[in-house]
């Protein structure tokens, strides 16, 4: 069956108004990659001027204050508290291993069981626990400025995070003319 002079005319009509939209289309995906680069520029633009000093900001304000009192008031009570216990606990320990070593020393030097010097074994006790505690405590090194390893993971995160939205958006927007299959790139394909 043959399609008459009519038909044929409206086709190649019709294929030619195709392959001009086909063409747009492509000048438009162009255009819209090229809209998505400059997007994905100006954003990393925004981050840098506004996103990341108001962040910082906020932190400095309102969340800063809270965490150095928390390490400062930890620092405290592990200082106060617990270093001396531990401190007590250790010297205790230690006089009664001298107290045990200088029996049995006296055990082998056949001088049997002698009065144990309690004011000595005190002295070294304290002795002891004063050096434990010293040991075991905590530093109160001044509080540095600028930005620490926390900070550092976290804009790393961020960067990570924004690369990984424009890759994904580049990804998207992009013109696929290698995984499309045509004679003639600009034509449209035949109806």
């Amino acid at each position: 069956m043959s399609l008459s002079r009519k038909r044929k005319k409206e086709l190649r009509k019709l294929q030619d108004q195709a392959t001009t939209l086909w063409e747009s289309q492509q000048v438009l995906l162009g255009q819209a990659g090229n809209v998505a680069r400059e997007a994905g520029r100006q954003l990393g633009n925004y981050k840098r001027e506004q996103v990341v000093p108001t962040v910082q900001h906020t932190y400095e304000k309102y969340a800063a204050p809270y965490v150095d009192q928390s390490v400062q008031t930890s620092k405290k009570v592990y200082n106060d508290k617990i270093v001396p216990a531990v401190g007590a606990v250790i010297g205790s320990a230690l006089s009664v291993w001298d107290a045990a070593n200088e029996k049995r020393e006296n055990l082998a030097a056949g001088r049997a069981f002698g009065s144990l010097d309690l004011a000595s074994l005190q002295k070294k006790a304290e002795k002891y626990g004063k050096q434990a505690s010293k040991h075991l405590a905590v530093s109160t090194a001044p509080a540095r400025k600028g930005i620490g390893a926390g900070g550092v993971i976290a804009i790393l995160l961020g960067v990570a995070a924004a690369a990984g939205v424009l890759y994904a958006s580049w990804q998207t927007l992009r013109a696929d003319d290698e995984l499309w299959v045509a004679d003639d790139p600009l034509r449209a394909p035949d109806a």
